[in-house]
């Protein structure tokens, strides 16, 4: 089933696609009914056309918005990068502020610390199910669903000042901080629940700029796979219902080329049964 956030009358409600209509669930967003389930029983209130409502993010604020780095052999050594040894490695995880949460068809503010800014074209996890130091087994059973979702990226910063670039400490948090700005985040245009989304290791992974293929990858090529993740996470902190997980991108970065986007660029996201994410950056 596939369940989306809108802004409708100017409130924010959620609700469920059933064929060409929007089945009206409640308000707020879907973080409510994530809590509960995901259940397809519940009565619709009323029923809109798509064009009455403006899709949002289907979670606004989730406690947490953890992303892989690393997760692709492939992007790796785009970059330069040696191939990784999963065998003596583990996940790569970090966090995105909420404020870097945008939806289909946001506009996306080019920020004024950098002038090369990417695409990352990600498979996104939601938890449904508290999980604590759960196993790699175990883990898919913590799954609410999946979203489409891009990891907008930073290359460089610039503060307007010389900096000790040499500085593995600059370089790192350099990096971090490119993951931070507004609107780094877009999530949608829906979430599919895990039950019909199948195995999360077969989803296909395209990202177009201006109608252009970038990237066209495969969630079956990721290092660590989406029960790794989970299981590495739950190892480290709580994962509560709506965290989102961010789990990678496959190779056909901007960086890789030197091409980063502009003003007025448009980039689509294009993950199969999770549906087409598009957002244009200004």
């Amino acid at each position: 089933m596939r369940f989306v956030s809108y802004l409708r009358d100017g409130a924010v409600r959620h609700g469920r696609i059933e064929g060409d209509l929007i089945a009206e669930l409640g308000d707020g967003d879907l973080q409510k009914l994530v809590e509960s389930g995901l259940s397809t029983k519940d009565v619709a209130r009323s029923r809109h056309q798509p064009e009455e409502v403006a899709l949002l993010a289907p979670l606004q604020r989730p406690g947490k918005l953890l992303a892989a780095a690393a997760n692709y052999q492939d992007h790796v050594t785009e970059t330069g990068g040696e191939p990784l040894d999963k065998s003596r490695l583990s996940p790569r995880l970090f966090l995105k502020p909420p404020t870097s949460i945008v939806g289909p068809g946001a506009v996306i503010p080019l920020p004024g610390v950098s002038h090369e800014v990417d695409w990352e074209a990600e498979l996104a996890v939601v938890i449904g199910r508290k999980a604590r130091n759960v196993s790699e087994a175990e883990a898919l059973d913590h799954v609410a669903g999946y979203m489409a979702s891009n990891d907008v990226s930073a290359r460089s910063m610039d503060y307007g000042f010389e900096r000790d670039t040499d500085d593995k400490a600059v370089w790192f948090f350099d990096w971090l901080a490119g993951k931070w700005c507004d609107g780094f985040a877009p999530l949608g245009p829906w979430l599919l629940s895990a039950d019909e989304a199948g195995d999360p290791q077969a989803i296909p992974v395209r990202l177009d700029v201006n109608g252009v293929t970038k990237q066209h990858g495969s969630t079956k090529d990721m290092i660590f796979s989406v029960a790794e993740l989970i299981a590495h996470a739950s190892r480290l902190m709580t994962l509560e219902p709506g965290d989102v997980i961010l789990t990678g991108t496959p190779s056909g970065v901007g960086a890789a080329t030197g091409e980063y986007l502009k003003a007025g660029d448009e980039m689509t996201v294009d993950l199969g049964p999770l549906g087409t994410l598009r957002n244009t950056v200004a």
